[in-house]
């Protein structure tokens, strides 16, 4: 007899539809999967095997053979246990084919029959919505939030095979699925206002958060780089419907615990430690491919502490990410591309001894050298703004009185990228040559003081895009004036100052 289960896998960070074909028929007693399975999918035989006969139902001993449907590329996933299980139960009579046409199926089995959480069920879902709308996802109680989020209409839940075989073959009615989440409060983030000092830093990354403009921060140890890209996520507005769903997908393609009801509406922060592989960073693997760190923080922001210490060949890899805002990920076997919109914060001490400037380094020309060549050029470019951070004064790190808070700076940032949005144009970190002609004219004195820079050679060309990009930033922070004028062009100059006297850039 032969029965047809519909399922799906996860490549990176989407589904494809998939349908288990199972046939079993006379012959000598014995298990066959085709199909290109990996070895997760042909372990699934083991695990169904117990599941159904713990839960007392029938295995059957003749010859079964299993099918994964396209057989053009590799199936993987703890998912397909569910379905496989259906699909040998309906094959061997002990559910009728004909109640499987309405649902789809995704889902791990333990040895004991109970459906266990998978990663991914987002996206996979979703793909087999997207290929036949009518379908009926069935998942994990763990999984219904998120499977919910990305279908219009039923969701049906299951905690153990045989509850499912009870519905399936006696006309027992679905479990209850658990009601909605209540959304819970969210954890206090970091504040801006436990800042002592900094006034520069401060406003550089109130203008990284309106402009989305990558930031770099250098200075010698304990002066508060971290401290400050810590607080940079209270500074970002809550994700779009859009953005929340693909951050969603993402970080359940990944097995990240999801907020409750699902959806990511808080800007996610990663931060990686310098030992992270290329793999961990922009995603792939051998069997599977997984999203990485750039991925993970895709709506967010990624921090890069010590910025020096990571190998070149991982920092070179996320200059295509940062430039378009996908990971595209190519495997013999497999393709994949998975977004990867972050801002990028990255903090670095000077040299290796973390002094930098002349009589507080320690460092000869050899190590600063090798020190250096870390950090590319092409890479240092992809940074609109540049800032030095100094240790604070006594004077400030004893000053009782609080600084500004985050919910002041994150009004402002937030009206500054209503301002963008409504030109049309994208966040300004993104806006072109003509663009800027459009949206952000120079004055006058502005003119005077880049035409300064560019006869000096301080400026290039690019850099000069940069600085009217984060000129505009400045501009919409202040109130939106249609006119780029001195002060702001001046400000973007000394958030994009040449720190080749800290060791940082030659």
């Amino acid at each position: 007899m032969l029965a047809s289960v519909r399922s799906a896998n996860l490549v990176g960070t989407t589904g494809r539809c998939v349908t288990i074909e199972v046939h079993v028929g006379d012959g000598l007693p014995g298990f066959t999967m085709v199909g290109l399975p990996d070895e997760t999918c042909r372990e699934a035989r083991d695990r169904v095997r117990a599941a159904i006969l713990t839960c007392g139902l029938p295995w059957p001993n003749r010859r079964i053979t299993v099918n994964f449907a396209p057989a053009g590329f590799r199936k993987s996933g703890i998912g397909l246990d569910l379905p496989l299980a259906v699909g040998i139960l309906a094959a061997s009579d002990t559910i009728p084919v004909d109640r499987l046409q309405p649902y789809c199926f995704i889902g791990e089995l333990g040895l004991d029959g109970a459906l266990r959480r998978v990663p991914g069920a987002a996206p996979m879902v979703a793909a087999i919505r997207h290929e036949s709308p009518g379908l009926v996802p069935v998942v994990p109680v763990e999984n219904v939030s998120e499977a919910r989020v990305v279908v219009e209409g039923r969701v049906e839940v299951a905690t153990t095979l045989l509850d499912l075989v009870s519905v399936l073959r006696d006309g027992t009615p679905w479990p209850d699925a658990p009601p909605e989440a209540v959304l819970a409060p969210l954890a206090a983030e970091p504040d801006l206002s436990e800042v002592r000092g900094q006034p520069l830093a401060r406003e550089a990354l109130e203008v990284a958060a309106a402009g989305h403009h990558h930031l770099l921060l250098s200075g010698p140890p304990g002066a508060g780089k971290t401290m400050l890209a810590q607080r940079l996520p209270g500074l970002l507005p809550r994700l779009d419907d859009h953005t929340a769903i693909e951050a969603m997908m993402v970080q359940s393609a990944a097995g990240v615990a999801l907020p409750p009801g699902g959806l990511v509406r808080r800007p996610p922060w990663r931060a990686p430690h310098h030992t992270a592989s290329l793999i961990a960073m922009v995603g792939g693997g051998s069997s599977a491919l997984k999203p990485g760190e750039v991925s993970l923080a895709h709506g967010g922001t990624l921090f890069l502490d010590e910025l020096g210490e990571f190998p070149p060949v991982v920092l070179d890899a996320l200059r295509q990410p940062l430039e378009e805002g996908v990971v595209r990920v190519s495997r013999a076997r497999a393709n994949a591309e998975m977004p990867a919109r972050v801002l990028l914060i990255g903090a670095t001490n000077p040299c290796p001894c973390g002094g930098g400037r002349p009589g507080e380094c320690s460092c000869s020309e050899t190590a600063k050298a090798k020190y250096l060549r870390r950090l590319s050029g092409p890479l240092l470019d992809r940074f609109d703004l540049r800032v030095w951070v100094g240790r604070p004064s006594p004077e400030q790190l004893l000053d009782d009185r609080p600084g500004e808070p985050s919910a002041v700076v994150r009004e402002r940032v937030i009206a500054a990228r209503e301002r963008a949005t409504s030109r049309g144009h994208g966040p300004n970190s993104t806006l072109s040559g003509a663009a800027l002609d459009e949206v952000a004219p120079l004055s006058a004195g502005a003119l005077v003081i880049v035409r300064n820079e560019l006869d000096r050679g301080r400026l290039s060309g690019r850099g000069l895009h940069r600085v009217r990009r984060v000129a505009r930033t400045i501009a919409d922070l202040r109130g939106g004036g249609e006119m780029i004028g001195a002060d702001e062009i001046l400000m973007a100059l000394q958030m994009r100052v040449d720190l080749a006297s800290t060791g940082v850039i030659a």
